[in-house]
């Protein structure tokens, strides 16, 4: 494995605590320790150092990563991240949470992660275009369709899609759209992808509340951290299945609302806009990350990034049932904290695969040549959400075990008889 550039320690190390996870799983099923060690690491590290001189004249280096963990079940499937914090161990974690997301929502795809340690936000857009190309020339081998099939995440948008489909047909000789899901319709992405994930989560939200609770969605209190494109259409969805959203945050601070939202969705997102940042919205009082957090609420959403619920808080939090929407909010210890108090964890390989089904959809409607409607999109989402999460409830009763170990158990078993029925050695 390549060398990490910057050491992390502790307990909300990312790759530590998806390690914890899959050795959790095996203390409900047997695992055949080959498998179990080949399932440890990655099957491949990339790391690639991409020199660049930027508008200004200067020249300056960025650190990239492509991290493939598994591929039994398919081709290699996961976002492409751009963020200061981004690091090997981060990408190592989310590599295999994919891994076990792509299993759980059963869609034929195996498990990886990339990113580029940089703040987007600094770059303009011509250096972030050039940025991309030259991420892309770097990995070109190592991805396609078949391959590994890149997607956005913190920090891309469909604008980044194109530009890695554009310069992987280019190096190709023709057009390959299947190459990257999560593009623009107008260059063969899905319709309802943009929003599919946040729908996903609102739809895991209603049946947990159901199912654990017993009791519907309409007029539940709804907390949620976070109001990027997971957060705000997460926020959009709830809203429209009548749910109480009476927080909400984003970096730059909170609102609490005692009453809900007091205005449409549309609203809401519009004075969002105009206003920066979700602190700064015109109405609502303020409040902080930890307060939001902290609230009693029926619902709560960490949909920002990882190791949010941690040690430090983890004996405050009063939600009923907290749904990831983010990946890896929640740490290891954190999580055996809320069990004890009797809140239930929906895990983020469940709560938040919406995005990964509909780029499935988007990959199989790109292989096909066609576009599907909204109405099939959603449709299909909203079926394969709902059985996907009874059946994480159904063995989480049955063996008697947390939602999250239920989620991984069925991701980790199903990965594992393909490795069997491949004949990995």
């Amino acid at each position: 494995m390549v060398q990490e550039v910057r050491t992390e320690k502790g307990e909300e190390d990312p790759y530590s605590n998806a390690l914890a996870q899959l050795a959790s799983v095996a203390q409900v099923i047997e695992i055949d320790p080959v498998y179990y060690e080949m399932l440890k690491t990655p099957r491949r590290e990339i790391a690639v150092y991409l020199h660049m001189k930027m508008t200004d004249g200067s020249v300056k280096s960025f650190v990239g990563y492509r991290i493939q963990h598994n591929n039994a079940r398919g081709p290699y499937k996961g976002g492409l991240r751009y963020h200061p914090m981004v690091s090997l161990s981060e990408t190592r974690a989310l590599a295999m949470l994919m891994t076990w997301k792509t299993a759980l929502i059963d869609v034929p795809f195996g498990g990886a992660k990339g990113g580029i340690t940089v703040d987007p936000a600094q770059l303009d857009e011509d250096e972030l275009e050039e940025l991309t190309r030259k991420y892309v020339d770097s990995i070109y081998y190592n991805i396609g369709p078949e391959v590994d099939v890149p997607a956005p995440d913190v920090g891309t948008n469909p604008q980044v899609m194109a530009w890695i489909m554009n310069e992987y047909s280019k190096m190709k000789g023709y057009n390959v759209p299947a190459v990257v899901t999560g593009k623009p319709v107008e260059l063969g992405g899905s319709l309802g992808r943009k929003e599919a994930t946040g729908r996903g989560v609102a739809i895991v939200a209603r049946e947990a509340l159901r199912a654990i609770r017993g009791r519907d969605i309409k007029g539940a209190k709804v907390a949620v951290q976070g109001f990027g494109n997971v957060g705000s259409n997460t926020v959009r969805f709830l809203m429209e299945m009548g749910a109480k959203v009476v927080a909400i945050s984003d970096i730059g601070g909170g609102r609490y609302f005692p009453d809900g939202v007091p205005v449409s969705f549309e609203k809401l997102y519009s004075d969002f806009l105009a206003s920066g940042t979700v602190g700064k919205l015109p109405y609502g009082t303020p409040i902080g990350n930890e307060e939001l957090l902290e609230s009693e609420v029926d619902v709560l959403v960490p949909a920002a990034l990882e190791n949010q619920i941690t040690e430090a808080n983890a004996h405050k939090i009063r939600a009923g049932i907290v749904v990831e929407g983010a990946n890896g909010p929640t740490t290891p210890f954190a999580d055996r904290v809320l069990e004890r108090n009797g809140i239930v964890v929906i895990p983020d390989i469940l709560a938040n695969s919406g995005g990964v089904l509909v780029s499935y959809f988007e990959w199989v409607q790109n292989l096909e040549r066609e576009q599907w409607e909204l109405e099939e999109v959603n449709s299909k989402l909203e079926a394969r959400m709902v059985k996907a999460f009874k059946d994480v409830h159904k063995m989480a009763q049955e063996k008697g075990v947390s939602h999250r170990l239920a989620a991984l158990t069925l991701s980790v078993d199903r990965v594992v008889k393909a490795m069997k029925l491949s004949g990995w050695h």
